[in-house]
Formats: C-alpha cells, sequence, structure tokens
C-alpha cells in the first residue's frame, strides 16, 4: 500500500507531519470502525505526531502523545492483515527514531 511506504519514508526523512497526513488518509474514512487495525493506524499517527512535537521541542507533550502511540501498538498482536509485516517493520523503525 503506498501510504504505508510513504509513511515510511517520510519517518525516515525526518518528515513527520508529512508521515501524519500519508496515514491520515487512510485512516480518517475508516475512523469510526471498531478494528485493531484501524487503531493502529490511529497509533502510528500519534507515532509521527510525537517526533514533530519532539522536534519543535515541544517534549514533554511529545512524551505524552508516544505514550498514546504505545497503548496501540499493543494491538498489533491481534491483527490478522496482509499489512502485517509492514505494520511491524512500522513499529520496530518507529522505535528505532525514538532512540535518537
Amino acid at each position: 500500500m503506498q501510504e504505508l511506504e510513504r509513511f515510511i519514508d517520510n519517518i525516515q526523512s525526518g518528515n513527520f507531519y508529512e508521515a501524519h497526513e500519508d496515514l491520515e488518509a487512510l485512516w480518517y474514512p475508516r475512523r469510526f470502525e471498531q478494528s485493531d487495525e484501524v487503531k493502529l493506524l490511529k497509533g502510528f499517527i500519534n507515532a509521527s505526531v510525537s517526533f514533530e512535537l519532539a522536534k519543535k521541542g515541544k517534549t514533554e507533550q511529545a512524551k505524552k502523545v508516544w505514550q498514546t502511540y504505545l497503548k496501540y501498538e499493543t494491538l498489533l498482536e491481534n491483527i490478522d492483515s496482509p499489512h502485517t509485516p509492514t505494520y511491524r517493520h512500522i513499529a520496530k523503525l518507529l522505535h528505532a527514531k525514538a532512540l535518537l
């Protein structure tokens, strides 16, 4: 899915706002679904927001939003999707970026 690939590219490039927008296009039309996959997408959006806040020097806000992401990340274990390998890759990428 090209939105996921763009998200990955933007996270790797430090374009966190753009990464947020990439997944917003996937998440927004499905936001009312009670699906773990949709909730995980929301979590990935939160992670990109957290990075953007940190980039702007808003450390405390970034930490709060990162904690929200971590709540959603646990849903990864429940998802049966053709995109699960990509989701796992994204989760690893996000943790690696958070360590920087």
